[in-house]
């Protein structure tokens, strides 16, 4: 099985052409959409189809988005994902409404969204946000094998701190059986970005009122321990170099 992914790295992308003020240079073709119903409609030229910009976000993205319907009731519920090669993997109570659906093959969405920055215009409604966003369409897959099981909930973890996997106690048979760990593969996978500055009308570049981008990140804070920690017990080697990547001063 294909080794559990890190953490992109969280360079934003570089900012994109303004369509009102395309160059005339030659671009090379862009990747299509892979199925009808992943193409970006709405502002196509901010679409991005390659499996390195869709596999970089969900890898950095901490929290997904799962949608489905049961009975005609939507649902959107969030939860941790993994992704390993072309597929996402999420889990939850076996006893769950969501697990249930969605392992008895209901058609689903899972979303990732990365606010990068919050876009200032001279006029209310060009406000805006930088963001790099995906959407997975498809059916999931429960997963039975219990190897391919044990090897998701160390993606999960290793997800979460790359190295906790070797820092703590495993699952037991028992609490295996207690969750439903799905797959859903990438097949259908789109990502949508935003970047640079606001886009005004010409006319409102005159105006007098400030504009420009506020930047946005998750960072991480000093480590709080468990108030039932045992005494001398410091943070790990893997939490310190996860929160010395992800600190306030990185």
């Amino acid at each position: 099985m294909t080794s559990p992914a890190r953490p992109a790295s969280t360079t934003r992308p570089q900012a994109q052409t303004d369509p009102r003020r395309t160059p005339t240079t030659t671009t090379p073709p862009r990747p299509k959409a892979p199925s009808s119903r992943t193409r970006v409609r709405r502002k196509p030229a901010r679409a991005d189809y390659e499996p390195e910009t869709v596999e970089a976000i969900l890898d950095e993205g901490l929290v997904a988005h799962l949608g489905f319907a049961v009975d005609g009731q939507p649902y959107v519920v969030p939860t941790l994902h993994a992704r390993v090669g072309e597929q996402v993997y999420f889990h939850g109570s076996s006893a769950s409404r969501t697990v249930r659906a969605l392992a008895a093959g209901a058609q689903m969405c899972l979303t990732v969204t990365l606010l990068d920055g919050l876009v200032l215009a001279r006029s209310a409604m060009h406000h805006s946000v930088n963001y790099r966003s995906v959407v997975v369409l498809g059916q999931a897959r429960a997963i039975e094998r219990p190897a391919e099981k044990m090897a998701a909930i160390e993606a999960f973890t290793e997800r979460l701190i790359p190295g906790r996997w070797d820092e703590v106690r495993g699952p037991t048979t028992k609490e295996l059986k207690a969750i439903q760990v799905l797959a859903l593969p990438l097949d259908e996978a789109s990502a949508k970005l935003r970047v640079g500055p606001p886009m005004d009308d010409e006319q409102d570049y005159a105006l007098d009122a400030w504009a420009g981008v506020i930047p946005l990140s998750t960072v991480a804070g000093e480590p709080t321990p468990d108030e039932r920690l045992s005494e001398g017990i410091a943070p790990s080697p893997a939490t310190r170099a996860w929160v010395a990547r992800r600190g306030s001063g990185s």
